[in-house]
C-alpha cells in the first residue's frame, strides 16, 4: 500500500488536514506500506515558502514520517505540458477564453438551464468551435478544455470508506451530462488540479488515495483521465470532513483550528488525534 498527503502551501494546516494526513499515514504503516508527501504548489500566486516550511514542521510534530525527496508540483511543469501537448495533437483539447462570469451568463439563458458539476456550473461549450485546433498548430498558451464527449469511456473505481464503499461505474453519458468539458490547463498555471493530481499519483505509484469527501465528485474526472492516459486507477478513500461547531467544514482561513495554534496553546499530538476522532 502506498498513500500520500498532498497539501497546498497557501495557508496553515488545520484539523481537517491533520485528520487526512494521520489517516493516510496510519493506513500505510499498518499495512507495512509507504507514506509519501507531495507539495501541490502550482498556484504560484498564493503559494509561499513559509507555508511549505510550516507544513513540514506541523507534520513532524504530529509524529508522521514520510519518504524523501518530497515531490513538488512546481518542478513537474514540463511533464504536465508534454501531456497537454499529446492531448492537443490528438484533437482532444480546445482553447477556452470564458470567465466564470461568462459561464454564469451563458447558463442563465432559458434554453440552457442550470446544472452543477464537480467544478461548479457545467460548461455550456461556448468556445468549442472557436477554440478548435487547426492541424499541426502548436500547443497555445491559453486555458484549455478537454472535449469530454471524445475522451469519456466506460470505467470504474473502488471506494473503501464507509460512506461510499463499493464499486462506482462511470459512463460517457454520465460524464457528458454531469461533468461537461473539463479545464485541464489554466492560463496562469499552465496546468490544473485535475491533470496534475492524476499524473502525480501515477508517478508516485499511489495505490490508495485518501482525501476528504468534498472531492468525491471529482473522482469521476480523475478516473476518466486515468483511463484516457492509460494510467492505473488507485483505490479511493473519501473520508469525513472535520467541521466546526456550526457544521461548517474547515478552511485555511479558519486560523482558530490551525495546528500551529493548538501547538502554541500546549496541545500534544495525542490531543490532536482525539480532537479529530482518531
Amino acid at each position: 500500500m502506498i498513500t500520500r498527503f498532498a497539501p497546498s502551501p497557501t495557508g496553515p494546516l488545520h484539523l481537517g488536514h491533520a485528520y487526512s494526513a494521520i489517516l493516510a499515514h496510519d493506513m500505510a504503516h499498518t499495512a507495512g506500506g509507504r507514506f509519501l508527501l507531495r507539495i501541490e504548489d502550482i498556484d504560484r500566486q498564493r503559494s509561499r515558502p513559509e507555508w511549505e516550511a510550516q507544513i513540514y514542521d506541523d507534520l513532524a510534530w504530529l509524529r508522521l514520517t514520510w519518504e524523501e525527496p518530497v515531490m513538488r508540483q512546481s518542478e513537474r511543469l514540463k511533464i504536465y505540458r508534454q501531456t497537454l501537448e499529446d492531448l492537443w495533437q490528438n484533437d482532444l483539447l480546445y482553447r477556452c477564453s470564458c470567465t466564470r462570469r461568462d459561464i454564469e451568463a451563458a447558463t442563465s439563458a432559458p434554453q440552457e438551464g442550470v446544472s452543477l458539476g464537480p467544478d461548479g456550473l457545467i460548461y455550456p461549450g461556448t468556445c468549442r468551435q472557436a477554440g478548435a485546433r487547426k492541424a499541426g498548430e502548436p500547443l497555445p498558451e491559453a486555458a484549455l478544455r478537454l472535449y469530454i464527449d471524445r475522451a469519456a469511456t466506460h470505467c470504474s473505481y473502488y471506494e473503501i470508506c464507509e460512506a461510499h464503499c463499493g464499486t462506482h461505474s462511470i459512463t460517457p453519458e454520465q460524464m457528458i451530462q454531469n461533468v461537461g468539458d473539463i479545464v485541464l490547463a489554466r492560463r496562469d498555471m499552465g496546468t490544473s488540479y485535475h491533470l496534475s493530481v492524476v499524473l502525480d499519483d501515477a508517478a508516485q505509484g499511489i495505490t490508495h488515495v485518501v482525501r476528504g469527501e468534498d472531492l468525491f465528485d471529482a473522482t469521476q474526472i480523475h478516473v476518466t483521465l486515468q483511463k484516457l492516459l492509460r494510467l492505473q486507477t488507485p483505490t479511493y478513500c473519501h473520508h469525513k470532513l472535520i467541521r466546526d461547531k456550526n457544521g461548517k467544514r474547515l478552511a485555511k482561513r479558519d486560523d482558530a483550528r490551525a495546528i500551529a495554534k493548538y501547538r502554541a496553546e500546549g496541545a500534544t499530538p495525542a490531543d490532536i488525534r482525539r480532537l479529530v476522532g482518531l
